[in-house]
């Protein structure tokens, strides 16, 4: 039996994670505009700030233009190698404490570099147009140190009018929070504008609290939506950290970006992902993957893949066809699977077993050892040919190439009663393959191994890391791995 520990762990992942408005309210994980979809006005207000930045760095390009060389096309290749190094460096990314003299290393480095660079692409035996491009890269290093400087300046006097802020709400009431809340209200130049705190035991009186305490942490779906919050900061509050991963989940599906106050932030060093507010670092957690631009590549990928394979695959996909239908009677397997935010859909695959009833389908967990399997149904599923019309899934939107793998209502149900974790897998679609899979986590293997697994792979995806699950399970494939 699990102890009261594991079954408010439970309890909390179920609340944080999908709240009961969730579908309506919150956007799809990948879709752009999403914080659009619950504060307009918000999302302007952050595109304004790297806007104004960009254009300060023009006008430097453009007066170092004017003062060291002729206009000429080769300039418009520096200027692109400049915005790029500009973007990978970080000097484009939003940030509460703006400091050009912090910036102006990094600013003056990457100027040089692009000159460097546009020296070495446009040939070094144009020595004179070579010299002429590197002059052109110093003076923009030095007047993008100016322009900088002034644009920064008007950012920090438009936060301070009220113009470029986000609503920021503060997990937990004690003393640090009461410290941030004050300091956030009296320096609105950071752009945070507080608008409350959530803890179940506050420990702050109503005269200490700078902003008020709207409710305890089972209100946060609530609080995030109805206050249209863009900014959650994590202090020490009442809750158990093994509470917190579930509800930072929440607030990151949600599109809030989210900053935390480190344990021992009197020693913190600071970092490129730390920020300083009035002496407190604050760390900015990475963006979930599936709210970056590199996830909508993964989809146009799952088409393109599955399109091409189901063309490419056409004549086996018959040869499958015929020989289910002669050895089970049927050919298709339809199935109801759990997708992404917990949304059913229906599966499909090669008949290797017609089951007696419609009941033992949802509810017997592996046929793999059935005796009623017939010879070229366990060849099908050895060799996990019974899975490829789940291509047809994928073109539809079912499912990814990639993801964890689908399972059934009546599972679902049960393994999130049992592992706390279960449901967090549910943030991503569902895929053909995954990182669970590729380590030998297929059927009668550990399921909280697998929900691990799977939440790695969504903290940590990349378009790499799906082409290595990819040729790992081909190379399973060819080594007739399947169950």
């Amino acid at each position: 039996m699990r102890d009261a520990h594991q079954v408010g762990t439970a309890r909390a992942t179920r609340e944080f994670l999908l709240p009961e408005n969730y579908l309506d309210a919150a956007p799809c994980a990948g879709t752009a505009g999403g914080v659009e979809s619950r504060s307009g006005r918000s999302i302007a207000r952050v595109v304004w700030i790297p806007f104004i930045v960009v254009c300060a760095d023009l006008a430097a390009f453009a007066a170092a233009t004017a003062l060291t060389s002729e206009p000429s096309p080769k300039l418009v290749a520096l200027l692109t190698i400049v915005l790029v190094l500009f973007h990978v460096g970080g000097l484009y990314r939003p940030r509460l404490t703006l400091s050009v003299l912090d910036d102006a290393p990094a600013i003056v480095g990457r100027a040089l570099a692009a000159g460097a660079a546009a020296m070495v692409l446009g040939g070094l035996d144009d020595g004179v147009a070579g010299t002429a491009r590197l002059a052109t890269s110093a003076a923009f290093g030095a007047l993008s140190v100016v322009t900088r400087a002034a644009a920064y300046s008007v950012i920090r006097c438009a936060r301070r009018r009220g113009r470029l802020y986000q609503r920021t709400l503060l997990l937990g009431a004690g003393t640090l929070a009461g410290y941030l809340a004050a300091n956030l209200v009296a320096h609105p130049e950071y752009g945070l504008r507080p608008v409350g705190m959530l803890d179940d035991e506050p420990l702050l009186t109503e005269e200490e609290r700078a902003v008020p305490v709207l409710g305890g942490y089972t209100d946060l779906n609530n609080v995030l939506l109805g206050e249209r919050v863009d900014v959650v900061v994590v202090t020490y509050g009442s809750l158990r950290e093994p509470l917190m991963i579930p509800l930072l989940r929440a607030c990151d599906r949600l599109s809030c970006e989210i900053f935390f106050v480190p344990r021992l932030y009197e020693m913190h060093t600071v970092t490129r992902d730390t920020e300083l507010l009035w002496g407190v670092p604050l760390v900015r957690m990475r963006r979930a993957a599936f709210r970056s631009g590199a996830w909508m590549a993964k989809r146009v990928t799952d088409l393109v893949i599955s399109g091409l394979g189901l063309f490419l695959l056409l004549p086996l996909l018959g040869c499958c066809a015929v020989a289910s239908r002669v050895e089970t009677g049927c050919v298709l397997f339809r199935q109801i699977r759990i997708g992404m935010d917990g949304r059913p859909f229906t599966l499909l695959k090669f008949c290797s077993l017609r089951p007696a009833v419609e009941s033992e389908a949802g509810t017997q967990w592996n046929i793999g050892e059935d005796t009623r399997v017939g010879p070229f149904g366990r060849f099908m599923r050895r060799t996990s040919l019974d899975e490829l019309p789940q291509l047809f899934n994928v073109l539809r939107g079912d499912m990814s190439l990639v993801g964890p793998r689908p399972e059934r209502p009546h599972f679902v149900d049960e393994f999130t009663r049992q592992y706390p974790w279960y449901t967090a897998r549910h943030r991503v679609p569902v895929g053909l393959t995954g990182w669970a899979q590729v380590h030998g986590l297929r059927g009668d293997t550990s399921i909280a191994d697998r929900a691990r697994f799977d939440n790695f792979y969504i903290e940590n995806w990349s378009m790499y890391g799906d082409v290595k699950i990819l040729l790992r399970t081909a190379a399973q494939v060819l080594r007739a791995a399947g169950r």
